[in-house]
């Protein structure tokens, strides 16, 4: 018979980081899914017994498994069938229309050709594709491209017209359909880009499950056990909650997924989530229901981010404002009565500042305090906005990844003042308003070494120094990436650490992300090994 106190895991041998302020241990154990023991080798001997599994770190870098904060992980999963419109995979325009060409060339005439992850501030011209470009290159088939942030989609004109869409089609609320000179341009920007998805083929139940368990396993190569899902019901409504309950059930679902149910007023889910049951913190440590995300706007690098100022060479651009202030507040008003938290969308600072009015009329109406209400991404947010927040007790959630990707780009679209001070995630530090970082995958990789190497150089793609004032040290930087997230989603008492009690959930990487130099991080470290509930579930071969 086992003893109580016999670890079933031990990890010896290494540098292990268990939480933020916490002194660097040699060893761990692990019994059922839960930390049992840190520290030397020789005291967590102690629990080893003759069933114990022991892994041998041999100097490797262990620590909590990470949590990005803001992630899509079924589009993450359903994104291997889409063309890869990335600048990696297509750095150029005629490179992305090379890549359409040869999926078109697979598929049946009239069949749709989908694509995701285009930047044009990474084109030499800076300009967006066109519905002329793409009926040229792809007469036969409905062509949908849709940029990285997925506020902007550009369309060809079999797209357009069986989405009904046509020149004198007017704009939805909250979105906007390109015209100039008398013709449709192809550019669909937020709302407006439904009336195309809307005539894709939605993809199926199992297929749904099927993203799940891909997007999860893609997350644990990185060394990412939880994450939070950001608009549960954006593809099909309440099929989602169906599917993750189906791959919880199956074992599929091999990530924590706190999921945040799409709040927008044409396609909310959340009143048939709560008449079903689907409360805020119900669920399993698996799968929990989270907040409610509504978008207040779009994308900077989109140039739809509801902005104070306008976006430089375009004196009249101010962004998409997604909603009305009243409209807004009764949103917030009525998920909030139902238990929900908010998780809104708001990255330009016009979009920050209606989000805090919203919030602080539910500190003014005397509302519980103990919902933390988030601003997903946040990226323009300034000294007396902070300050309001930190008043109100509202959490920044931004994905510094967007700095290593995005940087230049901002600085292109609102000039170097603005964009220069994109995200300040080391002033939220500072202010002790636990930000917490993610991808935003797909719009960026759920990649953390991308993510970590801005935390702690503030440098874009290129080598740009955005704002050095808002750097990271290494344990600050892993601090937002674990305990902080922990925290955004009220979980910091059951992970985020290792520590005894606590959950076992651990990665372990090639290199020491707190010594070892950014350009290290960025280029020379892997994830190893992955830890989820005590279960070694990913190895690197």
């Amino acid at each position: 018979m086992q003893s109580s106190h016999e670890a079933d895991l031990v990890l010896r041998g290494g540098r292990i980081w268990t939480g933020y302020g916490n002194p660097i241990v040699e060893a761990v154990s692990i019994r059922g899914n839960l930390v049992l023991a840190t520290g030397s080798d020789a005291e967590v001997a102690a629990s080893c017994g003759p069933n114990t599994k022991i892994v041998d770190l041999d100097g490797r870098f262990a620590m909590p498994g990470l949590n990005d904060a803001h992630l899509h992980l079924i589009s993450t999963g359903l994104l291997r069938g889409k063309v890869d419109a990335t600048p990696a995979a297509a750095p150029t325009r005629a490179a992305l229309v090379a890549a359409l060409q040869k999926r078109a060339a697979e598929t049946p005439k009239g069949g749709w050709v989908t694509a995701r992850g285009f930047d044009q501030t990474r084109y030499d011209d800076g300009l967006m594709p066109t519905a002329q470009e793409l009926d040229a290159a792809l007469p036969d088939h409905p062509v949908s491209v849709t940029r990285a942030c997925g506020h902007v989609t550009v369309a060809n004109s079999r797209a357009l017209s069986l989405a009904g869409i046509d020149i004198n089609t007017p704009d939805p609320d909250g979105g906007v359909i390109g015209r100039q000179n008398g013709h449709l341009t192809g550019l669909l920007a937020e709302n407006a880009q439904d009336l195309v998805y809307n005539v894709q083929p939605t993809p199926a139940l199992d297929e749904i499950v099927g993203a799940i368990e891909a997007g999860s396993h893609h997350l644990l190569q990185f060394g990412i056990t939880s994450c939070m899902d950001a608009a549960t019901g954006q593809i099909d409504g309440m099929t989602e909650i169906d599917a993750y309950q189906k791959a919880e059930r199956a074992g599929r679902l091999q990530v924590r997924v706190w999921a945040t149910l799409l709040g927008d007023p044409a396609t909310t889910i959340v009143e048939s989530c709560h008449a079903a049951g689907f409360v805020y913190g119900s669920g399993s440590d698996m799968f929990r229901i989270g907040g409610v995300k509504v978008f207040t706007d779009g994308s900077a690098g989109g140039r739809t981010a509801w902005m104070r100022q306008p976006y430089s060479g375009e004196p009249q651009n101010f962004g998409v404002q997604m909603l009305p202030d009243e409209q807004l507040f009764e949103l917030v008003d009525r998920y909030t009565a139902l238990g929900y938290p908010m998780v809104c969308h708001g990255i330009g600072d016009a979009a920050i500042d209606q989000l805090v009015r919203a919030y602080e009329r539910l500190r003014a109406a005397g509302s519980s305090h103990s919902l933390r209400h988030r601003i997903e991404h946040c990226g323009y947010a300034d000294e007396a906005l902070n300050q309001r927040m930190l008043q109100a007790g509202i959490l920044p959630a931004p994905q510094q990844a967007f700095i290593y990707d995005f940087g230049d780009a901002y600085i292109s679209v609102l000039g170097p003042e603005r964009g220069l001070r994109s995200y300040p995630i080391a002033t939220w530090d500072r202010l002790g308003m636990k930000p917490s970082t993610g991808s935003d995958s797909p719009v960026c990789s759920p990649n953390p070494f991308p993510n970590l190497y801005a935390m702690i150089t503030r440098k874009t793609h290129k080598g740009t120094v955005m704002d050095a004032s808002e750097i990271l040290t290494p344990e600050q930087a892993l601090r937002a990436y674990t305990e902080h997230g922990a925290y955004s989603q009220c979980a910091e008492q059951v992970k985020g650490r290792l520590e005894p009690g606590m959950l076992a959930d651990i990665a372990v990487f090639s290199n020491d992300l707190l010594t070892a130099s950014p350009e290290d991080i960025l280029q020379a470290t892997y994830c190893e090994m992955t830890i989820l509930d005590g279960r070694i579930v990913y190895e690197r071969a």
